[in-house]
């Protein structure tokens, strides 16, 4: 039975990630940049100056809503967890060192696309039973577009719901049980024989911190998320500039692998990796695992941002890639290629290969660090991931059957520490390439009304005024 799912999965997933998904993520992030002028580099200083700026101004949001700097934080809190980690180790091991430079283009592409989703999902977002502030691709495809393509909406929503247990829950805190078992291993704490049991602990311990988040509603989420990301962002990236500074002599050839390993892989990978289009693809799509740019699940967080500015809000959705991508990203495929630790090439590798190359620097002590990072972004992406699920299926459903979901949601942490889960990775990855299908047409289809608010935005004046 499992050999028939892998069997199909593999043909579906070869299929959403092949040369259709390729032309359909790079052709509407270029379409997008193009009739945008490219505001991901026209307007980037202002993006970081106005996202920067009111990340240190304190604003209480009103009810049923968060402040910008907590919609992007849960937003950062999915998009920063094992995709930074585990995805570019795979993307590097399967596809070469090459695989970091298509990173950087998806990334490059991805801002003008995320910020295209975020303004849309704030421009046509609306209020629950309950008050809340609600939005994200299905509501701007029921909004933006006429009703004949309700059904896109539905489908997003569909397999937004199926992704959110696999991508959001279980594969995240697969990704803690193997960081806390290598810390605990490498000093003796536990012996193998108690993995199990450490595993299942672990798991309990996930579902009842999940819950108690989750249950908290929207405002609990926020809180959360503004004080999680920023530190395990800084501790992230402090220990990984450590790498780089301590192997500074290998960057320029590390940088030339790059390059030349996205057109000719097999030149770095020994000939194992010699598809350019594998190096391609896998760059692409282990990006938009990442910073989930043409998902449009991040403009479901940001939809809850108390502004009425839907372009200013879409800024944050720029400095959202650019810091997970270009910055933690790279950082990691740096310290794995810097470190100099063995990639066997064409084999599949995760978060493992990622503390090798902190390991290999710092001592087997950096394990514990790195135990603690990794944790901190498994646990935010599965607070994001669950407020997202909780948005699909209110909008196929109603708001009550939010709670009995986020228990259900919840309670997956048990199952995904305590089972392999290598299938599920790639049922993950491949319901991720089938929820950027209807958000891909949507983006395209309401291209026009982006280009329409981003005129009215400079053009009146209102770019500095705050709200």
């Amino acid at each position: 039975m499992l050999k028939t799912i892998e069997t199909i999965n593999t043909a579906v997933n070869n299929f959403v990630w092949g040369v259709p998904a390729m032309i359909c993520i790079i052709g509407v992030g270029l379409y997008l940049s193009f009739r945008t002028h490219f505001i991901q580099i026209r307007k980037f200083p202002y993006a970081i100056k106005t996202t920067i700026g009111r990340v240190f101004r304190k604003k209480e949001a009103s009810d049923g809503a968060m402040t910008p700097f907590q919609a992007v934080c849960t937003a950062l809190a999915a998009t920063v967890g094992t995709g930074n980690i585990a995805g570019v180790a795979g993307a590097i091991a399967i596809g070469g060192p090459g695989a970091v430079f298509w990173m950087w283009i998806s990334a490059f592409l991805g801002m003008c696309t995320k910020f295209s989703e975020v303004t849309l999902a704030v421009h046509f977002r609306e209020k629950n039973e309950h008050g809340d502030l609600v939005g994200g691709p299905m509501y701007y495809i029921k909004n933006g577009l006429s009703r004949n393509w309700y059904w896109l909406a539905v489908v997003f929503s569909v397999f937004g719901v199926l992704t959110v247990f696999g991508t959001g829950n279980a594969t995240q805190v697969n990704t803690i049980t193997a960081a806390v078992n290598s810390a605990l291993l490498n000093y003796n704490i536990i012996q193998d024989s108690q993995t199990g049991l450490c595993n299942l602990i672990i798991g309990i311990l996930i579902t009842l911190l999940v819950g108690l988040v989750l249950l908290g509603g929207i405002k609990r989420i926020g809180s959360v998320t503004e004080k999680l990301v920023p530190f395990m962002a800084i501790l992230y990236i402090i220990l990984a500039l450590g790498v780089v500074f301590l192997n500074i002599e290998k960057l320029p050839s590390v940088f030339g692998m790059i390059f030349e390993g996205a057109f000719t892989p097999s030149a770095v990978t020994g000939g194992v990796v010699g598809s350019f289009f594998l190096s391609m693809k896998k760059g692409v799509s282990r990006g938009i695992f990442s910073n989930e740019a043409g998902l449009g699940t991040g403009s479901i967080a940001h939809a809850c941002a108390d502004t009425k500015k839907p372009v200013k809000q879409g800024f944050f959705g720029i400095f959202e890639v650019f810091t997970d991508t270009i910055i933690i990203c790279t950082l990691t495929s740096l310290v794995i290629l810097c470190s100099g630790v063995p990639i066997t090439y064409g084999a599949a590798a995760g978060a493992e290969l990622t503390i090798s190359g902190f390991t290999s620097t710092y001592g087997n002590w950096v394990s514990i660090f790195t135990a603690i990072a990794m944790c901190c972004f498994a646990f935010s992406t599965i607070i994001g991931w669950g407020l997202y699920g909780a948005r699909c299926i209110e909008f196929l459903f109603s708001a009550k059957v939010i709670k009995p979901f986020m228990v259900v949601y919840s309670l997956v942490a048990i199952l995904g520490a305590t089972v392999d889960l290598g299938l599920l990775w790639g049922i993950a990855e491949t319901f991720n390439g089938l929820m950027a299908i209807p958000n891909l047409i949507a983006l395209f289809l309401l291209s026009g009304t982006v280009v329409k608010l981003v005129k009215e935005y400079f053009t009146s004046g209102e770019q500095g005024i705050e709200m």
